[in-house]
């Protein structure tokens, strides 16, 4: 909802809780005026009616008031905005006009034709913003930058800054800091989103997990990107981000071309970091992930049993084990196609191996079908091996610069996307792989940074950076609309690539390739401080976890660190026992018992991984679920009780697994193990409302 002053130069847009507001001066310099919990109209014309602090030759009165800054006139923080002409540099926008329809408000400014909108659209109450710039006649118009957003923050003392920090195998930990003078920058300029950082920042005074006020943004944008924090001389705080980690150019644009910028979400929570949590995750299942209604199958993936060394037999006889156990879904991962019998050949070559699978993948999916399982498989579209027949033929396809090396990381090139050619082959080979064959599903990796981003021949060679985003989101959005019964999820080597971008056209991502369950839950808990468990793929996988760091753990802690998001299997069940087996399937049945409240419900952190205790509740109408896990334990050493959240504390409880009937919001350590001494031990907890 949009409240707009007579004058029409007020704005005040509101969700169930929370209010932002903005107003426009006589001088038409946009002003942010609030953002917080909610405001009347008439809080925000008293607002607007404070006027701006005097000149100083050395300050400016519009930083860290500005709702937009751009390059040029007295401003001297970081402009959101930095445009060239061919005779100008900088921006003077003169008002134009605005618009309100349903929960979306565009504000319309003109630069002696560079046209800006600043669009605003409230969800719940996550503030959408972003930007498009338009050459409206000129004969060219350089953005070296056009940032999606500036936020402003409220003035307070004792600002604090949390990230989501990692690299490979150890991605979304969460860390917190307080915020000093000057600036904090975090992105990435690898052409990915990137494991180092997520592109979410939350800041704080005092909050803690259940209490306190907190404000969060996050970036929906699949590139590079970069998000900075200013705490400014006068301790007011301002975050821009958008997408490009540099300066030097986004795109050229022609006369009556334009650029949108992703969108930059932000959302004010007075509920602490759990609150927030919990309005970031009903935001993502209500407007940005598609088919978030539906529940998540379990699946089984090949890769860790297999690796490259597969046959339509071996796959079959694996797809026996997993149905066996109850799961949902088989994905047969790297190694079906062209010559692929290592990382060193076959990327690009999207035609099954002929000596694999000599018919096709046809019938080892029509096996799998008959086993009541879907079917699905790897792929890696934006790659090539210099070994195939793809850059055999089309060697100018890559990311290259002349006259350098051209780098190989994992024995692979990035394909130009930006290049009309390679997006029409890409369609063409997935379209047709596709079509072949009854596929449900598609593992979407991406296993290597951008280095060598370069395009011969092109004018303007940057837009590639841009140019490959899109592409990419273009040929999902083609993929999904010709086969809609496919799902697709967002693999960068683990969390290289998550963002809400991409989580707006797939259906769940790989959390990280580290499948170690201890290891996993502190991914987890960072991953959840932004993102649902309805996307978060987790796996159990074999023990000891010879992929990562030898460590042995049971197959229930594996089994309930993987049931915390959208449960799959990764070991090679060939191997497993028949107690094992046994024991899995139990694991399994009770997942699809607690999947609609662990993929729907409201996520409650009640432990955080650090320490010898950690716990999860999720809790969807009368149910709730508690996840638990004992890390580790001295000898004696009672387990802590757990508090839970979000229950009728006049209300009785039934635990399901030992009928016990509890009143109010405490539950003990039901299903943990006592007297432990260093060894894992994990607990499925269920409550209904009696």
């Amino acid at each position: 909802m949009t409240d707009i002053a007579e004058d029409g130069r007020t704005w005040l847009m509101s969700g169930p809780s929370s209010s932002y507001a903005l107003h426009l001066t006589d001088a038409d310099e946009l002003l942010h005026l609030h953002w917080g919990p909610r405001i009347a109209l008439a809080d925000a014309e008293a607002l607007a009616e404070r006027p701006l602090p005097g000149h100083w030759p050395f300050e400016s009165p519009l930083d860290g008031r500005e709702e937009y800054p751009v390059e040029g006139g007295p401003r001297f923080v970081r402009p959101a905005l930095s445009v060239r002409t061919e005779d100008r540099r900088g921006t003077e926008w003169r008002f134009v006009s605005y618009a309100a329809a349903g929960d979306e408000l565009r504000l319309r400014f003109d630069d002696d034709g560079v046209g800006v909108t600043l669009h605003y659209r409230m969800r719940g109450d996550v503030v959408e913003r972003w930007v498009t710039v338009e050459n409206g006649g000129h004969a060219r118009v350089e953005l070296l930058r056009a940032d999606a957003a500036t936020w402003t923050l409220p003035d307070r003392e004792g600002w604090r800054l949390s990230q989501l920090h990692g690299r490979w195998a150890a991605e979304s930990r969460l860390t917190s800091a307080p915020l000093t003078y000057g600036e904090k920058v975090i992105g990435s300029r690898r052409g990915h989103t990137g494991h180092q950082h997520l592109p979410w920042v939350a800041l704080d005074t005092d909050a803690t997990e259940e209490r306190g006020e907190v404000y969060g943004c996050a970036l929906g944008w699949s590139g590079s990107w970069r998000i900075a924090v200013a705490q400014l001389p006068d301790a007011r705080v301002q975050i821009t981000g958008g997408a490009g980690y540099d300066d030097s150019g986004l795109l050229l644009l022609a006369p009556g071309e334009s650029y949108t910028t992703p969108v930059f979400a932000g959302l004010w929570s007075d509920g602490g970091f759990g609150g927030a949590s919990r309005a970031w995750h009903a935001y993502q299942r209500a407007h940005v992930i598609p088919d978030a209604e539906r529940d998540r199958p379990v699946l089984f993936n090949s890769w860790e049993a297999t690796y490259f060394d597969i046959s339509e037999e071996q796959q079959a006889a694996l797809a026996r084990r997993a149905a066996e156990i109850g799961v949902e879904l088989f994905v047969v991962d790297d190694g079906w196609f062209g010559a692929r019998t290592s990382d060193r050949a076959g990327l690009g070559d999207w035609t099954p191996n002929p000596d694999r699978f000599p018919h096709g993948l046809k019938p080892l999916a029509d096996q799998v079908h008959g086993l009541g399982m879907r079917f699905g498989i790897w792929v890696e579209p934006e790659m090539v091996n210099p070994d195939s027949d793809l850059y055999r033929a089309h060697p100018d396809w890559v990311q290259y610069q002349p006259g350098r090396k051209r780098t190989e990381l994992r024995n692979q090139l990035v394909l130009n996307l930006a290049r009309e050619d390679v997006r029409q082959y890409l369609w063409e080979r997935l379209d047709t792989l596709l079509s072949s064959a009854p596929i449900d599903y598609v593992k979407w990796d991406f296993n290597r940074c951008f280095t060598d981003a370069g395009w011969p021949g092109e004018p303007y060679p940057q837009r590639l950076w841009v140019d490959h985003v899109h592409a990419l989101y273009a040929l999902l959005d083609r993929l999904r609309a010709a086969h809609p019964r496919v799902a697709f999820e967002s693999c960068s080597g683990g969390g290289g690539r998550i963002d809400l971008g991409v989580l707006s056209r797939t259906d769940q991502v790989w959390t990280s390739d580290n499948t170690d369950p201890l290891d996993r839950l502190a991914i987890q808990h960072g991953f959840t401080q932004i993102h649902p468990a309805r996307v978060m793929a987790a796996w159990v996988t074999d023990s000891p976890n010879t992929q990562l760091n030898g460590r042995v753990s049971s197959l229930r802690f594996r089994f309930v660190s993987a049931m915390a998001g959208v449960l799959g299997v990764g070991g090679d069940l060939t191997q497993w026992s028949a107690e094992e087996l046994a024991e899995a399937r139990r694991w399994v049945e009770l997942y699809k018992q607690i999947r609609p409240v662990v993929q729907h419900g409201d996520l409650y952190r009640l432990r955080p991984p650090a320490g010898g205790l950690s716990a999860v509740q999720y809790l969807r109408g009368e149910e709730s679920v508690v996840l638990a896990w004992l890390h580790a334990q001295s000898h004696g050493e009672p387990v802590p009780a757990v508090r839970l959240r979000g229950l009728d504390p006049a209300a009785s409880y039934e635990c399901r697994e030992t009928g016990e009937v509890h009143r109010g919001a405490v539950l003990l350590h039901h299903g943990l193990r006592t007297g432990l001494k260093g060894d894992l031990d994990a607990t499925v907890i269920r409550l209904r409302r009696i």
